[in-house]
C-alpha cells in the first residue's frame, strides 16, 4: 500500500504546538519562574506521557522550572515549554533516534527525489516531488523523537534534552540549519549532563 505522504506530515505536523504555550515569555528580564512542585511535576509527566531526567526533574523541583531553560508551565493549553514551538509533543513518547540508526535511511531518500528530466509530464513531476517532500519533511520530524527543545540558540539551532529511549537524560545540538546534523554534546568524552551543561555553553560541547 502506498503511503499518503502529504497526509501524513500534515498529521506529523500536529504534534508542534503553535498556541500560547510556545509564545516567547512576556517575562523578559523578570526573575527566573520558581520551581515546580512534586505534584505539578507529576502532573506534567503524566500530561506528556513521559518521566523527566532524573537531573533535569531535580531542577524543576529545587530551582527553577525555567531559568536558563524553556520554560515548563501550565497554560490553557496544558503543560508544555514557553518560548518553544520545535518540540513534537506527538512524538515525545517515541524513543529518540541516534543519527547512526537513519544514515542509510536519509541516502537513500536523497537519491530517489524526482528529477524533471524523468518525467515527460511536469504534472507528474511535480507531484511525485511533493510526494517525495512530505515524506522528507516526515523524516526530518522524526529525528528529534523523544526530545524537548529544551533552549534555542538562535540562528536555527536549539539544544535538545532526550526524554524518552535509550539515550535518555542526553542533551544534543541540532545544528541542522547549517550542517544538516544533530550532534551529542558530550564533555571529556562522556555524555553530558543536564548539570554539567547548565553550567557551559551548548556550542563549546559540540563535537564538530
Amino acid at each position: 500500500m502506498t503511503t499518503d505522504w502529504t497526509a501524513a506530515a500534515r498529521q506529523t505536523a500536529q504534534g508542534r504546538r503553535f498556541d500560547e504555550v510556545s509564545r516567547p515569555s512576556s517575562r523578559q528580564g523578570a526573575c527566573p519562574a520558581p520551581p515546580l512542585s512534586e505534584t505539578e511535576i507529576c502532573e506534567a509527566e503524566a500530561e506528556l506521557g513521559i518521566t523527566f531526567p532524573d537531573e533535569y526533574r531535580e531542577y524543576l523541583l529545587r530551582q527553577s522550572a525555567g531559568g536558563a531553560v524553556n520554560r515548563l508551565w501550565r497554560s490553557a493549553a496544558g503543560w508544555g515549554w514557553q518560548g518553544d514551538s520545535n518540540t513534537n509533543y506527538g512524538l515525545l513518547t517515541t524513543d529518540f533516534p541516534h543519527p547512526d540508526s537513519y544514515r542509510v535511511h536519509e541516502d537513500e531518500l536523497d537519491a530517489r527525489e524526482p528529477l524533471p528530466e524523468d518525467f515527460p509530464d511536469p504534472n507528474a513531476h511535480q507531484t511525485a516531488w511533493k510526494q517525495w517532500d512530505a515524506e522528507y519533511e516526515v523524516f526530518q520530524e522524526r529525528k528529534t523523537s523523544g526530545a524537548v527543545c529544551i533552549q534555542d540558540n538562535g540562528c536555527g539551532f536549539s539544544t535538545l534534552l532526550v526524554v524518552t529511549g535509550p539515550h535518555r537524560g542526553t542533551l544534543w545540538f541540532d545544528g541542522r540549519a547549517t550542517c544538516d546534523q544533530i550532534l551529542p554534546l558530550s564533555l571529556g568524552g562522556r555524555p553530558v549532563s543536564f548539570t554539567d551543561w547548565l553550567a557551559r555553553s551548548s556550542m563549546d560541547l559540540v563535537g564538530w
